[in-house]
């Protein structure tokens, strides 16, 4: 049994994970947090999330996360995510970090983290998301000397960071296998779950990549799955592309 503790768990994606876990056989939820002044603190988080009671209460503050714990998932924003990096380094805690729009400062804070827990950090969990980074590693390398390339992202309005952190991970996979900076048109619109498109341009042809997310579910399900292979892993930053074995 793998005891997880989420991080934003009222949240879009905490609700889904949540949600996803307790249907998972190898799941336990053992600690369940949100911001301070939350209305659902105190309460069973599966009489807030309409899971059943399941004796968990939320919480606002990491000192309670059980010592024992295999992983925590953290969908938060930046700085609540970073110093719960540091309470789960100071407990030995494994996490998946979802979270994106940390600056340079907060990503060598979790670079720095990796190097005594294992951490799983990638802007975007989808199995399908990771694919098309690969896929656009290759193309890139192929073609970026003699096409153009543009990326595009859409998101729902909500979203706090654009672009998003999934755009500008392909932006940088583009420069690294090309040596092209590419800029990236951020659209925000009703409630969009989320989509990253890839073109390149040419003379004579044009090849798109694009992914389309259909749910968040698609997300939470690569979270758990980060969380399997977080639990137990020697410090290290890993991403998807590791925790999927396509590196």
């Amino acid at each position: 049994m793998i005891r997880i503790g989420i991080c934003g768990v009222c949240g879009k994606m905490g609700t889904r994970i949540a949600g996803l876990a307790v249907r998972e056989q190898d799941f336990e939820i053992v600690s369940a947090l949100e911001n301070e002044g939350h209305p659902a603190i105190g309460k069973d988080v599966g009489d807030v999330l309409g899971l059943g009671k399941l004796g968990i209460k939320v919480l606002s503050v990491m000192e309670e996360v059980p010592a024992d714990i295999d992983c925590v998932i953290n969908f938060t924003l930046a700085g609540a995510a970073l110093e719960h990096v540091r309470q789960c380094v100071d407990n030995g805690i494994p996490m998946v970090i979802g979270t994106t729009g940390f600056d340079p400062d907060g990503e060598n804070t979790i670079m720095e983290a990796s190097e005594k827990i294992p951490i799983v950090f990638s802007p975007n969990m989808a199995m399908g998301v990771n694919l098309l980074f690969d896929l656009v590693r290759r193309a890139a390398s192929v073609l970026g000397p003699g096409f153009s390339i543009k990326v595009d992202e859409t998101h729902h309005v909500h979203k706090k960071d654009s672009p998003s952190g999934t755009a500008r991970m392909i932006a940088r996979i583009i420069k690294d296998a090309c040596g092209k900076d590419v800029g990236v048109k951020a659209i925000r619109k009703g409630e969009v779950i989320g989509e990253h498109g890839v073109v390149f341009d040419g003379e004579y042809e044009v090849l798109e990549i694009r992914h389309k997310a259909r749910s968040r579910d698609v997300f939470a399900a690569g979270a758990l799955k980060a969380a399997r292979f977080a639990s137990g892993r020697k410090p290290g930053l890993y991403s998807m592309a590791d925790v999927l074995g396509l590196t």
